[in-house]
């Protein structure tokens, strides 16, 4: 098969988690906040981040990360480290805070707010890695058009936020014509549009008697297991490039600060070798060419056809 197979880690730690922080129902508000008054332990994420870089080293994988870009503040060295494997490093907001409302969808900061700080954040991470960082991924993937816009402004060139499923929808308007190929959107829409610009990479789904079922990795991944994903992700290859992603805390084995999540309190009841061994099953069975989000970014920016067909 042709078509890529995106592998994608989203850096973050269980702080960045919307009970926490960077949502209107978070208990410390901002990452700033809930590192002025916590004062226990906070790192949870350098083990399970360079357990994931050994296995993918074992199985000679280049992955984006997707780093939360305050991380390069509070982990020295972590960022470099992800770069010196070969990795390519991709920006997942500056502080993991939700650009729209999870509950009424409007924005929660001005369009100008949002395109410094998306240029901060890709400028920290360009300083640290050394190389242009041309990728987004919305922070818990709530995201608009305007948003697309912006990130091309700020000089993105892709995004991959985007989740078309039967079950929820966390965009401001749900787009009626995309799958799960990458496409170029319409300019101030998340809809499918004629001309070349920034790319969107869009997560995959297994569609089953009409009904699409979210199949891209992270929670489902852990809660539904490897055979599910997999079945989403063959059928979303044979619709075009794709993307499979989970997070460095999907394999912890350590228990997490419990009192912070009494909204969902089973969320990280399934974690740790489980979970590592299902990411493991993924990435060595999947009959697909597996790489980064750029390599989707070059082959579909040379052929615009091919995202829009």
């Amino acid at each position: 098969m042709n078509n890529i197979l995106a592998v994608a880690v989203d850096v973050e730690d269980w702080y960045h988690f919307l009970s926490v922080t960077g949502s209107s129902f978070s208990e410390y508000g901002s990452v700033g906040n809930f590192f002025r008054r916590f004062k226990g332990r906070y790192d949870y994420l350098t083990s399970p981040t360079r357990r994931v870089l050994d296995f993918l080293d074992e199985l000679g994988i280049h992955a984006t990360f997707f780093v939360v870009a305050d991380v390069m503040d509070h982990y020295p060295g972590l960022i470099e480290r992800i770069g010196e494997h070969g990795h390519e490093i991709a920006c997942h907001g500056l502080h993991h805070m939700c650009i729209i409302d999870p509950k009424t969808k409007k924005p929660v900061i001005s369009q100008q707010e949002f395109e410094t700080r998306m240029d901060e954040a890709k400028r920290k991470l360009e300083k640290i890695s050394g190389e242009e960082v041309i990728g987004f991924r919305a922070p818990n993937a709530y995201m608009s058009g305007w948003m697309l816009d912006s990130l091309e402004r700020v000089g993105y060139q892709y995004d991959s936020s985007v989740c078309i499923n039967s079950l929820y929808n966390k965009a401001d308007v749900k787009p009626n014509r995309i799958s799960t190929k990458p496409y170029f959107p319409q300019r101030g829409s998340l809809e499918v549009g004629k001309e070349e610009r920034i790319l969107e990479i869009p997560w995959p789904y297994w569609s089953v008697g009409g009904i699409k079922f979210p199949a891209a990795g992270g929670p489902l991944l852990r809660f539904l297991g490897s055979r599910y994903i997999m079945a989403g992700l063959k059928q979303s290859l044979r619709r075009g490039h794709t993307v499979f992603y989970f997070h460095p805390l999907d394999i912890s084995e350590e228990i997490l600060p419990v009192r912070f999540s009494s909204r969902r309190p089973f969320f990280w009841s399934v974690k740790g070798r489980c979970v590592e061994k299902r990411i493991r099953h993924i990435l060595t069975h999947i009959r697909a060419r597996r790489g980064t989000c750029r390599e989707i970014w070059k082959k579909t920016a040379k052929n615009k056809s091919e995202g829009l067909k």
